[in-house]
């Protein structure tokens, strides 16, 4: 696995929170979780967004091997959210374990559509996964994160 980090610029924002894209472009969502060759993981506050890092991986056939998936939700540790066009139930498990809500979206989704519907989320009424990375009261969320998810 090869793992490129961007440097980050060190100003700070109020509140942000990292969100991982299942992407080979840095624009669209075009990736499934296990067999994504990138993710592109920005920083996004309510009026900003930046790309912070950018993880490459070389083997990405979907063979079902467990350390691939372990390797991939590790890196992603500390984001609130990864958005991908599939993920399986072994991910899901793994991902909802390390506090990182996975999100299925459209195959060619675009990466700003998706944060700037965050950044509205985040300046008005978040859905519970986000608003607990953000440590802010949630509109009340009848699917809540903690539940178990199901294909």
């Amino acid at each position: 696995m090869r793992h490129l980090r961007l440097v980050e610029n060190t100003k700070e924002h109020d509140m942000t929170v990292k969100i991982a894209f299942a992407s080979n472009d840095r624009r669209l969502v075009n990736q499934h979780f296990g067999a994504a060759e990138a993710f592109a993981i920005f920083e996004i506050s309510e009026t900003d967004s930046r790309l912070v890092e950018v993880a490459e991986f070389i083997e990405t056939a979907m063979d079902g091997h467990e350390g691939k998936l372990a390797a991939k939700v590790e890196l992603l540790e500390g984001c609130a959210a990864v958005y991908c066009n599939a993920v399986g139930a072994s991910a899901i498990q793994q991902l909802l374990a390390k506090g990182i809500q996975p999100m299925r979206v459209d195959e060619g989704s675009a990466i700003d559509g998706l944060i700037g519907g965050l950044q509205k989320n985040m300046q008005s009424e978040p859905p519970l996964w986000l608003a607990k990375h953000l440590k802010r009261p949630a509109v009340a969320d009848h699917f809540a994160a903690d539940e178990e998810w199901q294909e």
